[in-house]
């Protein structure tokens, strides 16, 4: 079958996209009783109840009858058997020759009454249904020039009453026949030479050999209406549109009345009724006749094509006309072009009446037969209805299939609404010579300015070589429906397993989650190792549900669910020579594929085969499905569109889509839901990660087979192992926006097989991403880039776990494998993965910063303590300040641990990380029991650190010199360690710790500790100043302890507080808080005790301040000296007695050194003196009063008697 659609220009099309398609009904029909005959053409044909009646030139009616087909068979080509050859009665005209007999010119069936009319030769003969056995005797009607007249609303087989009532066609009348048990003339209508009629109740539309006409049947009314050839003058006496009474006379009478309607309520009246017409219908008819005259003049000029159909289509036209006639034959065009020039002579043309609608008809008139034919529609009181149809020629017959009324067309059963159609048999010249076919058009559809869309028609080329002369095409409407079936829509819909691997191809199998590295290629030894491994995970619980031949049982049900869909009815006929075929409506899924195809055959990957496939998909863009098969074909042709343009995109040159075509290739692949296993196979490089288990991948059939088509190419052969690095940047991107909006559907019950399906998504967006990762700057993600949108995947969790874990592994991404197994909650696995960035493994993203710390924090938030643990000693062995923080920390989720099992395990496993873990828990958490073994930890740095390092005891001593040269005011010696003390000196830090502790309120071994820096004595004296001082304080040793402030360390104010304070601390300030904590053993019990902190007593305090004036007057430098006594006596005077002071201060000093405190001295004294006199003077008086009270008490009692 060949089709094409055109608008204005005959411009040859895409086959099989028109509305339309022949499939064969009866192939080779044996027109010749032996074969020895080809010039036996078929005049007409019918068909009921699985008989077939067909009518040959060579006058005899064929009889077949329709075989059951084989319920196995779905070729759709049905089988007849000849039933009977037979050979109408018939009488011919006189002088009638037998090479003019037309032969068996029409089947008319009656099934309501079991009959069967034919018009042989004009004679008409009756016979029953359906074996046509002759009735009614030797009955024949002669000199009939047709038969038909079926009411069109009540059908032949719903006929009522009490018989069929037809037309026969007479020379003079038209004879209405009731036929019953027999037949009989029960009216006659004057309408002479009547060719053709189709009634519609009781209003008839007839045609002469000039004109058409309305006949009302029971008042025999006429309404004369246009000429069949616009260049015919009417008849004189015939007014267009004007109803006639023809039941009188031959010229008949004028009527008054509006309508034929009327004249059925008028049928009592004693006055003959009268029909006027307005003028509408003339105007109309007048414009047509314009347009066909416009036509006629400009016709072509010599040297064109004068095409002509043969006589059987045109009617047999009077002697003077068949000379004109003949004239535009073949044989006569030259002759007949000679009068061009001249105004064109009326032809007479075979008249076409057809009933669309119930109340319409659509009549044809023309110039010539190869002039453009004109359709015009009136309806049943001669009006016209629509806008007028244009042939490209006059057609040799005509037929309307479809319509909102039309119950009867050869339609695929798509739902209520309708097309119809008009099909128009002619002959179109083209380049390789004549061609006959169908031209097809919508007759129901407003098209307003545009040009209707017009397809056209023809028998396919195989059959065409077999007709030794082209033939036009026989086309009529039949009286039975036959039910068919698409057995290509069955080929496209029914469901088939999709093979993405090939059998003997490397990826041959379903790929196991754990294959290899998408970017290598595979071993044929561990494919096979892994899909054995993979059937035997996935493919366990399938052995148990899948019964055996369950493939089998699967096609079957598809094939059958695909076959209700693609069934339909049939009752369009078309036939030439001995072929003939089913005109069935050609459902929407075959029309676009045929486009699709079309399409597909441009070899090259152009941007106009592209526009054609969005052209294919945006047809039905915003389109309601009406039916089921509507809503599988709209998703079946958008799963082919986006197939082939995702070929297109794959092979096109440096992948030249535009960012539109793109985006709508991605919407036409997601909008389909086809399974995105099938995408994914036809791309090299992802085509791994397709999951396919026992249960298989089940898609359309002919999305199965281009994809398999496309996959088993010699192209693609060649491209197999391309890895995924080698896919440009479009075809990632692509894939990245597609598997992303994909993965969007996780939980939809819609998507079938939805553990492989999401399987096979993860893994392959995983891998994509994982590729184009590689190309991001280190670290982390900047906004919305690559990295997020990788994080986000491994984050939400991945169906395709094992996959993914080699995925990353092969793309050493340590990082993102680590936040996989934190979506799993596997913690475990997290901490190993840090460890292995930690410890050096190499990870490619650089986006893991400050691994330790995040190991840190991490392990607060998991609960099993045994991990915590074990991290916890790792992380103190590679950074011991932070992985005691572990222990520590009170916030975190896991079971807490005692501090006594923490130091153990970390003297066990993490020595280096006991002394800040003490320190913890010393400074932290005020644990004052490990107080001494925290000392004896800094001591032991500092002392070794002193007598393994000269270097050390220098820069000591070098501190003892710097600090003493300092001028006052200056800070604590202790400051100044604090403040010059190296970043990475660990002795210089603990040396400082080792006083902070010392000069703390805890209770430590003092004696073990002076017992370790004594043993500094053998390298060198007051190596540790401080804290010797800080101990003799602690020892009440205070004369040696401000002897070391003063002379070793210079620390004046140090030792005037020293003093002030009663030797309570060095380098701290006065603490009055007594909270301590309890002994934790019968040790810290034991332990040397500090004195309570409470205030010195003045007596103490001018003990060390007498002490301290002797250290002063021992200075050397004789300026410090002076200064230092001078300043201490002003200050601290009320603590000296004058006489001490005076008995000690060199006589050799001015009096003015000591001025300050001899003034305040005396002072004092004077005070003092002044205090005693009135203490003295207050006591006389209080003595006083009590010897008053004394007096007074006796008086009160008076005097007592004792005896």
């Amino acid at each position: 079958m060949a089709l094409d659609a055109h608008g204005n220009a005959d411009s040859q099309s895409v086959p099989g996209v028109g509305p339309y398609v022949l499939r064969t009904l009866f192939a080779d029909v044996p027109l010749s009783e032996d074969g020895s005959r080809d010039d036996i053409k078929i005049n007409c044909v019918e068909y009921l109840d699985r008989n077939l009646y067909i009518g040959t030139s060579d006058s005899e009616l064929l009889h077949f009858f329709q075989i059951p087909p084989d319920p196995a068979d779905h070729s759709g080509i049905p089988t007849f058997i000849l039933a009977s050859r037979l050979r109408p009665a018939f009488s011919d005209p006189a002088g009638a020759s037998s090479a003019s007999r037309p032969g068996v010119q029409e089947i008319l069936l009656l099934p309501s009454v079991g009959k069967a009319c034919v018009l042989c030769n004009s004679t008409v003969t009756f016979y029953s249904l359906p074996e046509l056995s002759p009735v009614f005797g030797t009955l024949q009607v002669k000199n009939c020039s047709w038969i038909g007249g079926l009411d069109l609303n009540q059908g032949a087989q719903n006929a009522t009453g009490d018989g069929a009532t037809i037309f026969l066609s007479l020379s003079r009348k038209i004879q209405v026949v009731k036929i019953g048990e027999d037949a009989r003339v029960i009216k006659k209508i004057d309408f002479a030479g009547s060719r053709l009629s189709v009634r519609r109740d009781t209003i008839a539309c007839v045609a002469d050999s000039r004109s058409y006409a309305l006949l009302e049947i029971n008042h025999q009314l006429k309404i004369p209406l246009m000429s069949i050839s616009s260049l015919d003058e009417a008849q004189p006496g015939t007014i267009v549109g004007q109803a006639q009474d023809i039941s009188g006379s031959a010229g008949g009478g004028l009527l008054r009345s509006n309508s034929s309607s009327q004249a059925h309520a008028q049928t009592g009246s004693p006055d003959p009724p009268t029909h006027r017409r307005g003028t509408s219908l003339g105007n109309f008819i007048s414009s047509v006749n314009r347009r066909q005259e416009q036509h006629a003049v400009e016709a072509e000029e010599p040297g064109s094509r004068s095409i002509t159909p043969p006589e059987s289509v045109a009617s047999p036209p009077p002697p003077e006309a068949g000379a004109a006639a003949r004239s535009s034959t073949p044989d006569g065009t030259a002759e007949g072009r000679s009068t061009r020039a001249q105004a064109p002579a009326p032809t007479f043309l075979k008249p076409h009446i057809v009933s669309p609608t119930p109340d319409e008809f659509l009549l044809v008139t023309g110039t010539s037969p190869s002039e453009p034919g004109i359709g015009m529609f009136v309806n049943t009181e001669a009006e016209p209805t629509r806008p007028t149809i244009e042939f490209e020629h006059y057609p040799r017959q005509i037929a309307v299939d479809g319509g909102s009324s039309d119950l009867s067309s050869s339609k695929q059963l798509l739902g209520p609404e309708e097309e119809g159609f008009v099909l128009a048999s002619m002959s179109k010249e083209r380049a390789d010579g004549i061609h006959y076919g169908l031209e097809i058009q919508r007759w129901d559809a407003d098209v307003g300015e545009n040009e209707p869309t017009k397809y056209w028609l023809q028998p396919n080329q195989e059959n065409a070589i077999k007709l030794k002369v082209p033939q036009p095409l026989g086309v009529r409407s039949l009286l039975g429906p036959s039910d068919t079936c698409f057995q290509e829509i069955v080929d496209r819909l029914c469901k088939r397993r999709f093979t993405p691997f090939p059998s003997g191809h490397v990826e041959y199998s379903s790929v196991s989650l754990k294959s290899v590295d998408s970017r290598t290629a595979l071993s044929m030894e561990r494919m096979s190792k892994e899909k054995e491994l993979f059937d035997r995970d996935n493919d366990s619980q399938d052995d148990e549900s899948l019964p055996e031949g369950w493939q089998a049982t699967r096609n079957t049900e598809e094939e059958e669910f695909a076959r209700r869909l693609a069934g339909t009815t049939a009752r369009l006929a078309v036939w030439a020579g001995p072929y003939i075929w089913w005109a069935i409506r050609n459902p929407l899924i075959l029309q676009l594929d045929a486009q699709l195809a079309a399409a597909s055959a441009m070899t090259n990957e152009t941007p106009v085969k592209r526009r054609e496939l969005f052209k294919t998909i945006n047809s039905f863009r915003g389109c309601d499905a009406r039916s089921e098969l509507e809503f599988l074909t709209f998703s079946y042709i958008r799963q082919q569109v986006g197939i082939l343009l995702l070929i297109s995109f794959l092979e096109s040159a440096e992948n030249s889509f535009t960012g539109a075509e793109l985006q709508a290739m991605e919407e036409a692949l997601v909008e389909s839901q086809l399974d995105p296993r099938v995408v994914l196979s036809i791309i090299p490089g992802v085509r791994n990660e397709v999951i396919e288990t026992r249960r298989g991948i089940w898609i359309f059939g002919g999305v199965k087979t281009t994809a398999e088509k496309f996959i088993s190419s010699p192209g693609f052969n060649t491209k197999v192992q391309t890895t995924l690095g080698s896919l440009s940047p479009l075809v990632l991107q692509f894939l990245r926006r597609f598997l992303g909006t994909w993965r969007r559907k996780k939980g939809f019950g819609s998507v079938s097989d939805e553990n492989e399906v999401f399987r096979t998504v993860d893994a392959a967006l995983l891998a994509v991403l994982l590729e184009l990762d590689q190309n991001s700057p280190p670290g982390p993600p900047r906004g919305r880039s690559i990295r997020a949108e990788l994080y986000d995947l491994v984050d939400s969790g991945v169906d395709c776990f094992d996959r993914a874990e080699t995925l990353i592994e092969s793309y050493h991404r340590l990082f993102v494998l680590s936040r996989l197994y934190q979506s799993r909650k596997m913690a475990q696995e997290v901490l190993e993965t840090w460890r292995r960035i930690i410890e050096g493994e190499r990870n490619d993203g650089g986006e893991f910063q400050d691994g330790e710390l995040r190991v840190r924090e991490y392990l607060t938030k998991i609960s099993n303590q045994a991990l915590v643990q074990e991290y916890g000693i790792w992380l103190a062995n590679r950074n011991p300040r932070l992985g005691v923080q572990v222990f520590a920390d009170d916030t975190g989720r896991a079971p807490k641990f005692e501090p006594t099992y923490v130091v153990e395990l970390l003297r066990t496993d993490a020595p280096g990380a006991v002394k800040y873990y003490l320190e913890f828990l010393v400074f932290g958490k005020g644990h004052t029991i490990y107080v001494n073994e925290l000392i004896t930890y800094y001591l032991d740095v500092v002392v070794t650190h002193l007598q393994t390092s000269s270097e050390a005891r220098d820069v000591v001593l070098s501190t003892y010199d710097a600090y003493r040269a300092l001028q006052p005011p200056k800070p604590t010696y202790r400051q100044f360690l604090t403040d010059n003390a190296p970043a990475d000196d660990e002795a210089w830090h603990s040396r400082l710790r080792l006083l902070q502790l010392l000069g703390g309120k805890y209770n430590y071994d003092s004696s073990a500790i002076r017992d370790r820096i004594t043993s500094l004595t053998s390298i060198a004296d007051d190596l540790l100043v401080p804290e010797t001082i800080i101990l003799d304080g602690r020892e009440r040793n205070h004369e040696n302890a401000l002897r070391l402030l003063v002379h070793c360390l210079g620390d004046y104010d140090t030792a005037v507080a020293y003093c002030f304070r009663g030797g309570a601390s060095v380098y701290s300030i006065y603490q009055a808080d007594t909270r301590s904590a309890p002994p934790a053993s019968p040790e810290d019990a034991r332990a040397p005790k500090r004195r309570e902190s409470a205030p010195p007593t003045q007596n103490e305090q001018a003990r060390l301040f007498r002490a301290l004036l002797g250290e002063f007057l021992k200075i050397e430098d004789v300026s410090d000296r002076v200064e230092q006594t001078s300043l201490l006596l002003e200050k601290f005077g009320s603590w000296f007695d004058v006489s001490d002071i005076l008995s000690v201060i060199p006589d050799s000093w001015s009096v003015d050194l000591v001025a300050g405190f001899l003034i305040k001295a005396l002072r004092q004294i004077v005070a003092e003196k002044n205090e005693t006199t009135v203490a003295r003077s207050l006591s006389s008086a209080q003595n006083l009063k009590v010897q008053h009270e004394l007096v007074v008490k006796i008086e009160e009692k008076g005097p007592s008697i004792e005896s």
